[in-house]
Protein backbone atom coordinates (compact mmCIF):
# COMPACT_ATOMS: atom_id res chain seq x y z
CA UNK A 1 0.00 0.00 0.00
CA UNK A 2 1.29 3.44 -0.83
CA UNK A 3 1.11 6.29 1.44
CA UNK A 4 0.05 9.78 0.15
CA UNK A 5 1.23 13.17 0.97
CA UNK A 6 -1.69 15.68 -0.43
CA UNK A 7 0.59 19.34 -1.52
CA UNK A 8 -2.97 20.98 -2.16
CA UNK A 9 -2.78 23.36 0.35
CA UNK A 10 1.26 24.50 0.17
CA UNK A 11 4.13 23.51 -2.39
CA UNK A 12 0.54 23.18 -5.27
CA UNK A 13 0.13 26.44 -4.78
CA UNK A 14 3.62 27.77 -4.48
CA UNK A 15 4.17 26.07 -7.42
CA UNK A 16 1.90 27.68 -9.88
CA UNK A 17 0.64 30.31 -8.02
CA UNK A 18 3.03 32.06 -6.23
CA UNK A 19 1.57 30.87 -2.82
CA UNK A 20 -1.41 33.10 -3.07
CA UNK A 21 -3.81 30.77 -1.79
CA UNK A 22 -5.78 32.38 1.44
CA UNK A 23 -7.26 30.70 4.14
CA UNK A 24 -10.62 31.33 3.42
CA UNK A 25 -9.97 29.06 0.34
CA UNK A 26 -8.97 25.95 2.05
CA UNK A 27 -11.25 26.34 5.41
CA UNK A 28 -14.69 25.41 3.29
CA UNK A 29 -13.46 21.94 2.20
CA UNK A 30 -10.76 21.39 5.52
CA UNK A 31 -13.53 18.88 6.38
CA UNK A 32 -13.28 17.00 3.48
CA UNK A 33 -9.81 16.57 3.19
CA UNK A 34 -9.58 15.53 6.74
CA UNK A 35 -11.54 12.62 5.64
CA UNK A 36 -10.17 11.36 2.63
CA UNK A 37 -7.46 9.42 4.60
CA UNK A 38 -4.18 10.99 3.34
CA UNK A 39 -1.06 10.25 4.97
CA UNK A 40 -0.60 13.93 5.66
CA UNK A 41 -1.19 17.24 4.36
CA UNK A 42 1.29 19.39 3.75
CA UNK A 43 -0.39 22.75 4.67
CA UNK A 44 2.61 25.24 6.24
CA UNK A 45 6.37 26.00 5.81
CA UNK A 46 8.00 26.62 2.52
CA UNK A 47 7.19 30.03 1.42
CA UNK A 48 3.64 30.22 2.53
CA UNK A 49 4.59 32.22 5.76
CA UNK A 50 6.34 34.74 4.16
CA UNK A 51 3.25 35.18 1.57
CA UNK A 52 1.12 35.26 4.91
CA UNK A 53 2.55 38.56 6.11
CA UNK A 54 3.88 39.95 3.08
CA UNK A 55 0.54 39.76 0.41
CA UNK A 56 -1.90 38.11 2.56
CA UNK A 57 -2.37 40.18 5.75
CA UNK A 58 -2.79 36.98 7.65
CA UNK A 59 -0.64 35.35 10.53
CA UNK A 60 0.81 32.78 9.39
CA UNK A 61 0.56 31.35 12.97
CA UNK A 62 -3.22 31.57 13.12
CA UNK A 63 -3.22 30.11 9.53
CA UNK A 64 -1.85 26.81 11.18
CA UNK A 65 -3.60 26.93 14.32
CA UNK A 66 -7.60 27.39 12.05
CA UNK A 67 -6.27 24.37 9.93
CA UNK A 68 -5.39 22.13 13.03
CA UNK A 69 -8.75 22.91 14.44
CA UNK A 70 -10.46 22.09 11.23
CA UNK A 71 -8.53 19.04 10.41
CA UNK A 72 -8.53 16.48 14.06
CA UNK A 73 -8.01 13.42 11.72
CA UNK A 74 -4.97 14.22 9.54
CA UNK A 75 -1.16 14.70 10.24
CA UNK A 76 -0.35 18.12 9.10
CA UNK A 77 2.99 18.57 7.26
CA UNK A 78 5.55 21.63 6.81
CA UNK A 79 8.64 22.24 5.29
CA UNK A 80 11.61 23.83 6.91
CA UNK A 81 14.75 25.22 5.32
CA UNK A 82 16.92 23.56 7.98
CA UNK A 83 19.04 26.42 9.75
CA UNK A 84 17.57 28.95 7.73
CA UNK A 85 13.87 28.01 9.26
CA UNK A 86 11.66 30.10 6.51
CA UNK A 87 14.20 32.57 5.95
CA UNK A 88 16.90 33.25 4.04
CA UNK A 89 20.01 33.15 6.44
CA UNK A 90 20.76 31.07 9.06
CA UNK A 91 19.49 31.44 12.44
CA UNK A 92 20.86 30.75 16.27
CA UNK A 93 20.10 27.68 17.70
CA UNK A 94 17.78 29.30 20.19
CA UNK A 95 15.65 30.66 17.55
CA UNK A 96 15.43 27.78 15.80
CA UNK A 97 14.54 25.13 18.96
CA UNK A 98 11.58 28.01 19.75
CA UNK A 99 10.30 27.98 16.37
CA UNK A 100 10.54 24.03 15.97
CA UNK A 101 8.67 24.13 19.56
CA UNK A 102 6.52 26.44 18.70
CA UNK A 103 5.22 24.73 15.31
CA UNK A 104 4.86 21.81 16.63
CA UNK A 105 2.31 23.42 19.91
CA UNK A 106 0.22 24.99 16.74
CA UNK A 107 -0.81 21.22 15.15
CA UNK A 108 2.16 20.18 13.11
CA UNK A 109 3.15 16.67 13.52
CA UNK A 110 6.08 16.10 10.53
CA UNK A 111 8.69 18.96 9.95
CA UNK A 112 10.61 18.03 6.34
CA UNK A 113 13.97 19.38 7.38
CA UNK A 114 16.15 20.07 4.21
CA UNK A 115 19.25 22.02 4.00
CA UNK A 116 20.14 23.50 0.61
CA UNK A 117 23.93 22.37 0.22
CA UNK A 118 22.67 18.57 2.10
CA UNK A 119 25.37 19.88 5.09
CA UNK A 120 23.74 17.43 7.59
CA UNK A 121 25.76 19.97 10.19
CA UNK A 122 22.96 22.79 9.24
CA UNK A 123 19.84 20.28 10.29
CA UNK A 124 21.44 19.18 13.25
CA UNK A 125 19.73 21.89 15.30
CA UNK A 126 16.19 21.41 13.48
CA UNK A 127 16.40 17.77 13.81
CA UNK A 128 17.07 17.48 17.58
CA UNK A 129 14.49 20.00 18.01
CA UNK A 130 11.83 18.46 16.43
CA UNK A 131 12.60 15.01 17.89
CA UNK A 132 12.93 16.70 21.48
CA UNK A 133 8.75 18.45 20.86
CA UNK A 134 7.42 15.22 20.01
CA UNK A 135 7.37 15.65 16.22
CA UNK A 136 7.94 13.43 13.71
CA UNK A 137 11.58 14.09 12.26
CA UNK A 138 11.56 14.03 7.85
CA UNK A 139 15.12 14.22 6.99
CA UNK A 140 15.05 15.21 3.34
CA UNK A 141 18.32 15.61 1.09
CA UNK A 142 17.98 17.83 -1.79
CA UNK A 143 18.39 15.83 -5.53
CA UNK A 144 20.16 16.86 -8.21
CA UNK A 145 22.90 15.59 -10.17
CA UNK A 146 26.86 16.70 -10.88
CA UNK A 147 30.07 14.93 -10.80
CA UNK A 148 30.12 14.42 -6.97
CA UNK A 149 26.01 13.56 -6.70
CA UNK A 150 25.46 9.23 -7.34
CA UNK A 151 23.11 7.54 -5.60
CA UNK A 152 26.13 6.41 -3.61
CA UNK A 153 26.53 9.99 -2.31
CA UNK A 154 22.53 9.94 -1.14
CA UNK A 155 22.64 6.85 0.26
CA UNK A 156 25.57 7.94 2.72
CA UNK A 157 23.79 11.16 3.10
CA UNK A 158 20.55 9.29 4.42
CA UNK A 159 22.30 6.49 6.29
CA UNK A 160 24.15 10.29 7.98
CA UNK A 161 20.62 11.33 8.75
CA UNK A 162 18.82 8.70 9.62
CA UNK A 163 21.74 8.05 12.49
CA UNK A 164 20.90 11.90 13.49
CA UNK A 165 17.41 11.08 13.84
CA UNK A 166 15.28 10.88 11.23
CA UNK A 167 11.91 9.01 11.38
CA UNK A 168 11.59 9.05 7.72
CA UNK A 169 14.19 9.95 4.46
CA UNK A 170 12.69 12.16 2.18
CA UNK A 171 14.15 12.16 -1.52
CA UNK A 172 13.25 15.84 -2.24
CA UNK A 173 13.39 16.52 -6.16
CA UNK A 174 12.64 20.20 -6.24
CA UNK A 175 13.02 20.81 -10.13
CA UNK A 176 11.64 17.29 -11.43
CA UNK A 177 14.88 16.12 -12.80
CA UNK A 178 14.58 12.38 -11.33
CA UNK A 179 14.33 9.85 -14.05
CA UNK A 180 12.25 6.99 -13.40
CA UNK A 181 15.03 3.99 -13.73
CA UNK A 182 17.28 6.18 -11.82
CA UNK A 183 14.24 6.89 -8.95
CA UNK A 184 14.13 3.12 -9.08
CA UNK A 185 17.69 2.11 -8.23
CA UNK A 186 17.96 5.05 -5.57
CA UNK A 187 14.68 3.81 -3.57
CA UNK A 188 16.12 0.41 -3.87
CA UNK A 189 19.78 1.12 -2.35
CA UNK A 190 17.93 2.85 0.47
CA UNK A 191 15.53 0.79 1.10
CA UNK A 192 18.23 -1.58 1.62
CA UNK A 193 20.35 0.33 4.02
CA UNK A 194 18.20 1.72 6.09
CA UNK A 195 16.20 0.67 9.25
CA UNK A 196 12.95 -1.21 7.94
CA UNK A 197 10.71 1.67 10.31
CA UNK A 198 12.38 4.58 8.60
CA UNK A 199 9.89 5.19 5.52
CA UNK A 200 11.30 6.43 2.58
CA UNK A 201 9.27 9.58 1.17
CA UNK A 202 9.45 10.58 -2.87
CA UNK A 203 8.77 13.96 -3.60
CA UNK A 204 9.29 15.51 -7.07
CA UNK A 205 7.74 17.89 -9.50
CA UNK A 206 6.01 17.57 -12.84
CA UNK A 207 7.55 20.31 -14.69
CA UNK A 208 9.44 18.40 -17.08
CA UNK A 209 6.71 15.69 -17.83
CA UNK A 210 8.39 12.42 -16.17
CA UNK A 211 7.19 13.43 -12.32
CA UNK A 212 4.57 10.40 -12.54
CA UNK A 213 7.09 7.98 -14.53
CA UNK A 214 9.18 8.77 -11.96
CA UNK A 215 6.73 8.23 -9.07
CA UNK A 216 5.54 4.26 -10.60
CA UNK A 217 9.38 3.21 -11.19
CA UNK A 218 9.91 4.47 -7.02
CA UNK A 219 6.87 2.49 -6.11
CA UNK A 220 7.84 -0.79 -7.93
CA UNK A 221 10.90 -0.36 -5.48
CA UNK A 222 9.57 -0.13 -2.40
CA UNK A 223 9.25 3.82 -1.51
CA UNK A 224 6.20 4.15 1.02
CA UNK A 225 5.23 7.60 1.09
CA UNK A 226 4.72 10.31 -2.73
CA UNK A 227 3.40 13.88 -2.89
CA UNK A 228 0.29 15.07 -5.18
CA UNK A 229 -1.43 17.73 -5.61
CA UNK A 230 -5.31 17.45 -6.35
CA UNK A 231 -5.75 18.18 -10.03
CA UNK A 232 -6.77 21.92 -10.04
CA UNK A 233 -2.93 23.09 -8.81
CA UNK A 234 -1.97 19.37 -10.19
CA UNK A 235 0.96 18.75 -12.80
CA UNK A 236 2.68 21.18 -14.20
CA UNK A 237 4.96 22.87 -12.35
CA UNK A 238 3.56 20.82 -9.46
CA UNK A 239 3.25 17.45 -8.08
CA UNK A 240 1.78 14.59 -10.29
CA UNK A 241 -1.97 14.71 -9.83
CA UNK A 242 -3.30 13.08 -7.26
CA UNK A 243 -6.97 11.43 -8.58
CA UNK A 244 -4.37 10.07 -11.43
CA UNK A 245 -1.91 8.81 -8.90
CA UNK A 246 -4.79 6.95 -7.08
CA UNK A 247 -6.12 5.75 -9.91
CA UNK A 248 -3.55 4.11 -12.03
CA UNK A 249 -2.40 2.16 -8.77
CA UNK A 250 -6.27 0.64 -7.57
CA UNK A 251 -6.65 -2.65 -7.38
CA UNK A 252 -3.09 -3.39 -7.37
CA UNK A 253 -0.98 -4.08 -4.52
CA UNK A 254 0.19 -0.51 -4.43
CA UNK A 255 -3.20 0.63 -3.85
CA UNK A 256 -3.80 3.51 -1.84
CA UNK A 257 -7.38 2.89 -0.56
CA UNK A 258 -8.43 6.54 -1.34
CA UNK A 259 -11.91 7.14 -2.76
CA UNK A 260 -11.98 8.27 -6.08
CA UNK A 261 -15.25 10.20 -5.44
CA UNK A 262 -14.37 11.53 -1.85
CA UNK A 263 -11.19 13.20 -4.19
CA UNK A 264 -13.57 14.93 -6.75
CA UNK A 265 -15.24 16.17 -4.16
CA UNK A 266 -12.56 18.52 -3.33
CA UNK A 267 -11.41 18.82 -6.69
CA UNK A 268 -14.80 20.53 -7.52
CA UNK A 269 -14.09 22.98 -4.25
CA UNK A 270 -9.99 23.64 -5.61
CA UNK A 271 -11.30 24.39 -9.25
CA UNK A 272 -13.02 27.56 -8.33
CA UNK A 273 -9.74 28.26 -6.56
CA UNK A 274 -8.00 27.94 -9.31
CA UNK A 275 -10.19 30.00 -11.56
CA UNK A 276 -9.69 32.82 -9.03
CA UNK A 277 -5.95 32.58 -8.83
CA UNK A 278 -6.21 32.83 -12.84
CA UNK A 279 -8.51 35.41 -13.13
CA UNK A 280 -5.99 37.75 -10.04
CA UNK A 281 -3.13 36.64 -12.36
CA UNK A 282 -1.26 34.10 -10.41
CA UNK A 283 -2.30 30.94 -12.22
CA UNK A 284 -0.56 31.06 -15.69
CA UNK A 285 -0.49 28.82 -18.69
CA UNK A 286 3.10 28.47 -18.40
CA UNK A 287 2.82 26.82 -14.72
CA UNK A 288 1.17 24.52 -16.44
CA UNK A 289 3.56 23.56 -19.55
CA UNK A 290 5.94 21.08 -19.62
CA UNK A 291 9.52 22.19 -19.86
CA UNK A 292 12.57 20.17 -20.62
CA UNK A 293 14.67 22.33 -19.97
CA UNK A 294 14.77 21.25 -16.35
CA UNK A 295 16.38 18.30 -17.49
CA UNK A 296 18.78 20.39 -19.29
CA UNK A 297 19.83 23.18 -16.70
CA UNK A 298 18.08 21.78 -13.45
CA UNK A 299 16.78 24.90 -12.91
CA UNK A 300 12.97 24.46 -10.85
CA UNK A 301 10.43 26.18 -12.02
CA UNK A 302 10.45 29.35 -9.60
CA UNK A 303 14.38 29.75 -10.39
CA UNK A 304 12.91 30.29 -14.37
CA UNK A 305 10.51 32.76 -13.44
CA UNK A 306 12.91 34.80 -11.26
CA UNK A 307 15.38 34.79 -13.98
CA UNK A 308 13.06 36.00 -16.57
CA UNK A 309 12.04 38.71 -13.40
CA UNK A 310 15.38 39.81 -12.81
CA UNK A 311 16.03 40.03 -17.16
CA UNK A 312 13.22 42.12 -17.32
CA UNK A 313 13.79 44.40 -14.92
CA UNK A 314 17.42 45.47 -16.82
CA UNK A 315 15.82 45.30 -20.37
CA UNK A 316 17.45 42.49 -20.89
CA UNK A 317 14.95 39.70 -21.65
CA UNK A 318 16.99 38.70 -24.83
CA UNK A 319 20.02 37.30 -22.55
CA UNK A 320 17.47 34.59 -21.27
CA UNK A 321 18.55 31.48 -23.27
CA UNK A 322 22.60 32.82 -22.63
CA UNK A 323 21.48 33.27 -18.75
CA UNK A 324 20.02 29.54 -18.62
CA UNK A 325 23.17 28.38 -20.51
CA UNK A 326 25.49 29.90 -17.54
CA UNK A 327 23.40 28.43 -14.27
CA UNK A 328 25.76 25.52 -15.30
CA UNK A 329 28.88 26.71 -15.07
CA UNK A 330 28.02 29.40 -11.90
CA UNK A 331 27.02 25.62 -10.37
CA UNK A 332 30.59 24.36 -11.09
CA UNK A 333 32.28 27.16 -9.93
CA UNK A 334 30.88 27.43 -6.99
CA UNK A 335 31.28 23.68 -6.23
CA UNK A 336 27.66 22.03 -7.39
CA UNK A 337 25.48 23.17 -5.06
CA UNK A 338 22.08 21.86 -5.36
CA UNK A 339 19.14 24.64 -6.78
CA UNK A 340 17.01 25.45 -3.79
CA UNK A 341 16.14 27.94 -1.30
CA UNK A 342 18.31 29.97 -1.31
CA UNK A 343 21.22 29.06 -3.67
CA UNK A 344 18.80 28.88 -6.55
CA UNK A 345 18.21 31.87 -6.33
CA UNK A 346 22.36 32.80 -5.33
CA UNK A 347 23.20 31.00 -8.82
CA UNK A 348 20.55 32.33 -11.30
CA UNK A 349 21.51 35.81 -10.34
CA UNK A 350 25.05 35.47 -10.58
CA UNK A 351 24.70 33.62 -13.96
CA UNK A 352 22.57 37.03 -14.51
CA UNK A 353 25.35 39.34 -13.95
CA UNK A 354 27.82 37.12 -15.41
CA UNK A 355 25.99 37.76 -19.10
CA UNK A 356 24.87 41.43 -18.46
CA UNK A 357 28.28 42.81 -17.33
CA UNK A 358 29.74 40.88 -20.76
CA UNK A 359 32.70 39.15 -18.63
CA UNK A 360 32.17 36.25 -15.86
CA UNK A 361 32.71 37.60 -12.29
CA UNK A 362 33.08 41.04 -12.79
CA UNK A 363 30.35 41.99 -10.47
CA UNK A 364 29.98 39.51 -7.97
CA UNK A 365 26.88 39.22 -5.28
CA UNK A 366 27.16 39.52 -1.82
CA UNK A 367 25.57 35.90 -1.40
CA UNK A 368 28.30 34.55 -4.07
CA UNK A 369 30.62 35.38 -2.02
CA UNK A 370 28.88 34.01 0.84
CA UNK A 371 28.84 30.73 -0.25
CA UNK A 372 32.37 30.79 -1.86
CA UNK A 373 33.23 31.55 2.05
CA UNK A 374 31.53 28.35 3.59
CA UNK A 375 28.73 31.13 5.71
CA UNK A 376 26.10 28.61 4.17
CA UNK A 377 27.87 25.36 4.99
CA UNK A 378 30.22 22.91 3.37
CA UNK A 379 29.65 22.59 -0.23
CA UNK A 380 29.66 19.25 -1.96
CA UNK A 381 32.31 19.58 -4.48
CA UNK A 382 35.81 21.97 -4.59
CA UNK A 383 35.12 25.79 -5.91
CA UNK A 384 37.00 27.03 -9.36
CA UNK A 385 40.47 28.46 -7.26
CA UNK A 386 40.21 31.64 -9.79
CA UNK A 387 36.73 32.40 -8.98
CA UNK A 388 37.32 32.32 -5.12
CA UNK A 389 40.50 34.77 -6.07
CA UNK A 390 38.71 36.94 -7.87
CA UNK A 391 35.57 37.16 -5.28
CA UNK A 392 37.62 37.09 -2.01
CA UNK A 393 41.05 37.55 -2.97
CA UNK A 394 44.23 36.06 -2.62
CA UNK A 395 44.19 34.69 0.50
CA UNK A 396 40.64 34.16 1.88
CA UNK A 397 39.18 33.56 5.10
CA UNK A 398 37.21 30.39 4.61
CA UNK A 399 34.30 29.11 7.59
CA UNK A 400 35.16 25.24 8.00
CA UNK A 401 33.06 25.35 11.20
CA UNK A 402 29.49 24.75 11.49
CA UNK A 403 28.21 28.57 10.22
CA UNK A 404 25.77 28.76 13.04
CA UNK A 405 28.65 28.14 15.72
CA UNK A 406 29.24 31.31 14.99
CA UNK A 407 26.04 32.87 15.94
CA UNK A 408 25.06 33.92 19.24
CA UNK A 409 21.60 33.64 20.62
CA UNK A 410 19.19 36.58 19.36
CA UNK A 411 15.85 35.31 20.46
CA UNK A 412 15.72 38.12 23.66
CA UNK A 413 17.04 40.28 21.19
CA UNK A 414 14.48 40.53 18.42
CA UNK A 415 11.75 39.94 21.56
CA UNK A 416 12.87 43.52 23.03
CA UNK A 417 13.07 45.13 19.24
CA UNK A 418 9.16 44.19 18.60
CA UNK A 419 7.87 44.32 22.32
CA UNK A 420 5.37 46.87 21.40
CA UNK A 421 3.64 44.95 19.31
CA UNK A 422 3.68 41.30 20.54
CA UNK A 423 0.12 39.93 21.03
CA UNK A 424 1.38 36.47 21.08
CA UNK A 425 5.00 34.61 21.55
CA UNK A 426 4.90 33.24 18.12
CA UNK A 427 5.11 37.25 16.89
CA UNK A 428 8.57 37.31 17.91
CA UNK A 429 9.57 34.68 15.83
CA UNK A 430 7.61 36.28 12.69
CA UNK A 431 9.47 38.71 13.18
CA UNK A 432 12.82 36.81 13.60
CA UNK A 433 12.41 36.10 10.17
CA UNK A 434 11.19 38.90 8.73
CA UNK A 435 11.72 41.90 10.70
CA UNK A 436 10.12 44.84 8.13
CA UNK A 437 7.76 42.57 7.07
CA UNK A 438 6.48 41.31 10.04
CA UNK A 439 5.98 44.96 11.76
CA UNK A 440 4.34 45.75 8.59
CA UNK A 441 1.28 43.16 9.35
CA UNK A 442 1.67 43.89 13.01
CA UNK A 443 0.71 47.49 12.31
CA UNK A 444 -1.46 46.62 10.20
CA UNK A 445 -3.09 44.38 12.88
CA UNK A 446 -2.87 47.37 14.80
CA UNK A 447 -4.86 49.96 12.45
CA UNK A 448 -7.74 47.54 12.11
CA UNK A 449 -8.02 46.33 15.55
CA UNK A 450 -7.52 42.91 15.03
CA UNK A 451 -6.70 40.49 18.30
CA UNK A 452 -5.35 37.11 18.32
CA UNK A 453 -7.77 34.56 19.62
CA UNK A 454 -5.86 31.56 19.86
CA UNK A 455 -8.66 29.39 20.01
CA UNK A 456 -10.97 30.91 17.63
CA UNK A 457 -8.14 32.60 15.51
CA UNK A 458 -7.97 36.55 14.29
CA UNK A 459 -10.67 38.43 15.25
CA UNK A 460 -11.37 41.78 13.59
CA UNK A 461 -14.38 44.32 14.93
CA UNK A 462 -17.07 43.65 13.48
CA UNK A 463 -16.08 40.64 11.79
CA UNK A 464 -17.01 37.20 12.60
CA UNK A 465 -13.93 34.75 13.10
CA UNK A 466 -13.88 32.60 9.77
Amino acid sequence: MVKITETILRDAHQSQAATRMRIDEMLPVADKLDKIGYYSIECWGGATFDACLRFLNEDPWDRLRKLRKAMPHTKLQMLLRAQNLLGYKHYADDVVDEFVKKSIENGIDIIRIFDALNDPRNMESAMKACKKYGGICEAAFSYTTSPVHTNEYFVNLAKKLEDMGADTICIKDMAGILLPYTAYELVKELKAVLKPSTLVHLHTHQTAGIGNLTYLKAIEAGVDIIDCALSPLGNGTSQPATESMVATLQGTQYDTGLDINKLNECTEHFKKVAERLKKDGWLTDKSLATDVKALIYQVPGGMLSNLVGQLKKMNALDKFDAALAEVPNVRKDLGYPPLVTPSSQIVGTQAVFNVIMGERYKMVTAETKGVLRGEYGTLPAPTNPEVVKIALGENPDIITCRPADLLKPELEKYREECKEYIQQDEDVLSYALFPQVALNYFKYRQANNIRIDREFGDTQKGIQPV
